[in-house]
Formats: C-alpha cells, sequence, structure tokens
C-alpha cells in the first residue's frame, strides 16, 4: 500500500509505525513536504516548532522531489515521479490523505492511470462552515467526480460518514478508520504525572485544592480561546466558590494579545504560551475539565489526548468528534458555538459537579479506549480485503471466456 500525504504530522506518526508492523500490510509513504521535520513557524502557533516526538522512523518513506511551486505553500507544490513511483512500486493499493492539495489530486490521477484503487481519508464534515449556494454546488460537482475516480473512504468519524453519504451516495463503500491518537502513550503519561501534579501546582503558582480549567489549543480566530475567557470571567464574578477555579491558557498564534489584554490583572488566569506534544500530558492531569470551543473544527484531536487522563470534557457543537466522544452530562457536556452565555453555563455546571467530574472522567476513559489505533487497522484491513476481493472477482469475470465463443477442440 502507498500512502500520500503533504507532511511528517506529529499525530499520524505513531498510527504509520503500527501500519507498519502488520505482517499482512507492506506501507510505503510518500510525502510532498518536509518542513514539519526541519523545524518551522507554524501559521496557527505563529511560533518556532520543532516536535519533541519522533515524526519519522519505523516506517518506510520518500519524500518526493518538486517539480514546480517549490517556495510556494505546501498545499500549492506540485511533485514529480508520483505515477512512475505508482508503475514501477508493485502497489495494490493507494491511500490519500485529503484532497485538496494540487499533490493530492495528482496521486489520484497517477493512480487511475496505472489501475491502482484509492480509498481517500478525509476531515470534511457538513456542519464545517457555511457556504453559498454556488459555492455548495461546485463542492457537490466535484466530489460526485471524486466519488467516481475512487474505491472507497475511510471515515474518521460520525460526522464525516454523513458528509461522505451526502455527497457521494451510498453505493460507495464506507469503512470506519476513527480518529485516535496514541492512546498508551499518553494513558502512560498523564499516570506518570499525576506522581508530580503539586510539584507543577507549584511551578504554576497555583494554590492546591483549587479546580483548574484547561484549555490548550492554537490561539486563533476560529478556537475561540477569547469565549472561554468571557465565560470564565462571568461565572467567576457571578458566583460564589469555596475554592475558585483556575484557567490555564496553554498555546499561541494570532489572538493572543488580545487575550492577554482581556485577562490582564486576573490572578486565577495563567497564560502559558507553546507547548510540546511532550510536556501535554502534565497539564491534562493537571487540570478538572477540559474546554474546546472551537468552530468548524473537523475533528479536535485534543479531546481524545486529555480523554486518556481521565477527564471531563466540554467542547461546542462545531467540534467534529462530539457526535463520537463527547456525552452531554455523561462524560463532559456540549453547548452551543459563539454562545458565552452557553459556555458559561456549562462551565458553571462543571465546577459545581464536584466529585462528579470524576467520575465523567472515567467515562472518557471508558469512551476513548473505542479510538484507538487498534480499531484504525481493522478499518484499514477491511477495507483493503474487500478492495482486494472486488478487484480479483474483476480479473476472474474478465479472463473468463464469453459465452459461446469457447474453442473446441
Amino acid at each position: 500500500m502507498a500512502y500520500f500525504v503533504s507532511h511528517p504530522i506529529q499525530y499520524q506518526a505513531p498510527l504509520l509505525r503500527h501500519i507498519a508492523a502488520q505482517p499482512d500490510i507492506d506501507l510505503t509513504v510518500f510525502f510532498t513536504a518536509d518542513f514539519s521535520v526541519r523545524g518551522y513557524v507554524d501559521e496557527g502557533f505563529l511560533v518556532n516548532v520543532e516536535w519533541d516526538i519522533p515524526l519519522l522512523g519505523g516506517y518506510r518513506h520518500e519524500f518526493l522531489p518538486k517539480r514546480l511551486f517549490k517556495n510556494a505553500h505546501p498545499d500549492h507544490q506540485i511533485s514529480s515521479g508520483i505515477a512512475r513511483r505508482l508503475k514501477h512500486g508493485g502497489f495494490d493499493a493507494a491511500w490519500i490523505h485529503g484532497y485538496h492539495t494540487f499533490d493530492a489530486i495528482q496521486a489520484l490521477v497517477a493512480c487511475r492511470q496505472v489501475g491502482v484503487p484509492v480509498l481517500i481519508r478525509a476531515e470534511s464534515h457538513l456542519q464545517d462552515r457555511p457556504r453559498s449556494a454556488m459555492r455548495s454546488r461546485i463542492k457537490s460537482t466535484f466530489l460526485q467526480v471524486l466519488a467516481r475516480m475512487i474505491w472507497g473512504v475511510l471515515a474518521i468519524g460520525k460526522l464525516n460518514r454523513k458528509y461522505w453519504e451526502h455527497y457521494a451516495g451510498k453505493d460507495l463503500p464506507i469503512f470506519d478508520m476513527p480518529y485516535a491518537v496514541d492512546n498508551e502513550f499518553f494513558r502512560c503519561q498523564a499516570q506518570k504525572a499525576s506522581l508530580h501534579r503539586e510539584q507543577l501546582r507549584s511551578e504554576l503558582g497555583l494554590e492546591s485544592g483549587r479546580p483548574v480549567v484547561l484549555f490548550a489549543s492554537k490561539l486563533q480566530e476560529r478556537k475561540r480561546c477569547i469565549d472561554l475567557v468571557e465565560a470564565f470571567l462571568r461565572v467567576t464574578n457571578s458566583a460564589s466558590f469555596s475554592r475558585p477555579p483556575y484557567l490555564v491558557i496553554i498555546g499561541d498564534g494570532e489572538q493572543r494579545a488580545e487575550i492577554e489584554q482581556r485577562v490582564a490583572g486576573n490572578r486565577d488566569i495563567r497564560m502559558l504560551g507553546f507547548r510540546n506534544q511532550g510536556e501535554l500530558p502534565r497539564f491534562y492531569d493537571l487540570c478538572d475539565v477540559f474546554v474546546l470551543p472551537s468552530i468548524h473544527e473537523p475533528w479536535g484531536l485534543v479531546i481524545n489526548e486529555v480523554m486518556n487522563a481521565g477527564r471531563a470534557v466540554i467542547v461546542s457543537d462545531q467540534v467534529g468528534c462530539q457526535p463520537d466522544l463527547v456525552c452531554d452530562g455523561l462524560n463532559g457536556y456540549v453547548f452551543e458555538a459563539l454562545n458565552v452565555d452557553a459556555l458559561a453555563t456549562v462551565l458553571s455546571r462543571a465546577l459545581e459537579a464536584g466529585e462528579g467530574l470524576t467520575s465523567m472522567g472515567r467515562e472518557s476513559l471508558r469512551f476513548i479506549q473505542n479510538y484507538s489505533f487498534e480499531q484504525d487497522i481493522t478499518g484499514l484491513r477491511q477495507a483493503l480485503q474487500a478492495m482486494m476481493k472486488t478487484r480479483n472477482v474483476t480479473k476472474s469475470l474478465r479472463a473468463a471466456p464469453v459465452p459461446g465463443n469457447e474453442v473446441s477442440s
């Protein structure tokens, strides 16, 4: 199997190692850009990022050479040699991540030229963003054409499955390959961090026993950290708590200055800036409830991560993982996106739950076990087996003699 993806991604590297370890899947990954392994200024965080987890190693990979637009954004660069590698690599199947880049479309066309069936995995869902009638018609036409060029899709969750059913119809094979993180890593790291929780509290100047609300993401407009800040201020200004909560904000980005200005002088809010992947489990363990108030959020893998620490979560109804991972009132709360009053209401409810948050955290830990790399590999293997079965049947039909044309001896 050939896998085409834009660049080494911190969330995907552990999954690729798991797939490569399977005895029945011979994986080669083709990257079209290498910026994430060289260190780069992230467009969302607006800081220089060098990931502290290994992005390469444990799986076969190649970086495709560039043919055009070498200095352009990776989405707009055009690589060379895709058709040649497919033709001479003996590939039975291809998996392409997304369909929005020039190289993804080029890989799709190349696969069709050489007869390699394609699986697509993408993040889109029907609630991702509003579109005009004209853009919706264009998108619908494009996806109907795309559906005729691929063998099937790998759905990352319930909303993504509905997206494909809506645009591609019921005939396109869909297999569940849910968005997941390295559950074992985040669970084990959070457990280790629990032994030093009070030390971290001391480092941050947080009084022992006071609840912690956590946000960890890019400080972009669509992440809506500012909504969480406003909700937190309303809750803490209007209610009397025996143990007043803290708000800890991890991340950087375009809205940092605005948020810093809003929270200036507030001793109950800490802004810690960008923290690397390996550091985050300490903060997941530290918090009592995690909040992701985003709009147009395709999934929100940070929710997977914090659930492995056994924590309650609050998400907006525009966070893509919500139907899969967050059951309102059971392991967290769901509120209407952009509605600060609604966010303040569920945040207040969470902070008043006391020991109930511990019970919610246990439910989070239980839920997240069903969204694992093992499930991903099962879904991928099911897709590949069904694909190979279809190909073998097709080959048999092509090879069979046409009735009435048999040559007699």
